[in-house]
């Protein structure tokens, strides 16, 4: 049975399952308007997952074909996943961040064998061994893609925006970390019970009560800029905290308050976990080896195949960070590129 729970001034949540995943599900709230109902992230595109999203809706006093519009926090597949299947039962809209559907297109056209070769190469780059790159390079002979074909939006959300929600004030807060194009939603309401603060936060990925979300790289094939995601991250959490929401409504686990407070802890932990790389990078160290020696919640012998992809990317996130704060360095002709603290 779906999960329902009601948050008060016309605004709604469902638990909608994410497939062999410890996150568990995603919170897609439903948000009433004048023009019908309009929801925040789908959840993942899974048969289950659609029947609970549905049943969901129903419980909520509505239905898949009454949506009026959907606006996606981010393009990773456990928020847009269902955004075709909601707009093919109710013709409504897709909004989504310009950086993010920017990656949907690019992901829809390109060819799987170019996604594995890509991926392959990165991981060796990194310093990764032969024996864990070695099954990306066999996928890519096969053809295979453990992927999506993510639906395109049909509309670009602009930072600052406020959205074409009819009977509600709903202002885009663009927040580029988790993904280049994530954006938090914040309603500019009074709180339904009058809590101390400034409206109301959807938060999708970007703030999250007890979880610190992942900053990897901002991955492109086709794309060679050096970004630095975990700075964006920074910066973004700053401006959220400023917000000072009365409440937060995220898109994993549970809503909570004192936005600030959890932003500072959010600091707090990358700038410690930052220092804590510098002290392991007294000896030079490719990426791979800097991900075996960092705190995970278990140890690295433990972690599946796809988690060390996802380490590995988080790793250098914070090295690209390390390297434009001026407190490490590349070592000038090693291969695999190695780092060391400056």
């Amino acid at each position: 049975m779906a999960q329902v729970y009601d948050h008060g001034g016309g605004v709604r949540s469902v638990q909608v399952p994410i497939p062999d995943n410890p996150l568990g599900h995603t919170l897609v709230y439903v948000v009433d308007t004048d023009r019908g109902p309009v929801l925040i992230d789908t959840g993942w595109d899974d048969p289950a997952s659609w029947d609970t999203l549905a049943e969901g809706l129903t419980a909520c006093g509505t239905a898949p074909a009454e949506i009026h519009g959907v606006v996606i926090t981010h393009h990773h597949p456990d928020h847009h996943g269902l955004s075709g299947k909601v707009r093919e039962a109710s013709g409504a809209w897709v909004a989504m961040h310009a950086a993010d559907a920017a990656i949907v297109r690019r992901t829809r056209a390109t060819r799987p064998e170019r996604w594995f070769s890509y991926m392959a190469d990165k991981l060796t780059a990194a310093g990764a061994p032969d024996a864990h790159v070695s099954p990306l390079r066999t996928a890519r002979r096969r053809g295979t893609l453990p992927g999506f074909s993510p639906a395109l939006p049909d509309r670009e959300i602009a930072p600052g925006e406020l959205l074409d929600l009819p009977g509600r004030r709903l202002r885009a807060i663009w927040t580029p970390g988790h993904t280049p194009g994530h954006v938090c939603l914040h309603l500019e309401e009074e709180h339904p019970a009058q809590l101390p603060g400034h409206g109301r936060l959807f938060s999708g990925d970007h703030l999250l009560p007890e979880i610190t979300p992942h900053i990897g790289l901002y991955e492109d094939p086709d794309d060679t800029t050096v970004t630095d995601p975990l700075g964006d991250y920074l910066a973004s959490l700053e401006r959220v905290g400023r917000l000072t929401p009365a409440e937060i409504l995220p898109a994993h686990q549970h809503t909570f308050t004192d936005a600030p407070g959890r932003v500072r802890e959010l600091l707090a932990h990358h700038e410690e976990r930052l220092t804590g790389l510098l002290a392991l990078l007294s000896e030079p160290l490719t990426p791979w080896q800097l991900a075996e020696h960092m705190e995970w919640n278990r140890p690295w012998e433990q972690i599946p195949y796809g988690s060390r992809n996802i380490a590995i990317a988080e790793a250098e996130a914070h090295l690209r960070r390390l390297v434009k704060l001026g407190r490490a360095e590349a070592v000038a002709g090693s291969e695999p590129v190695r780092y060391v603290a400056v």
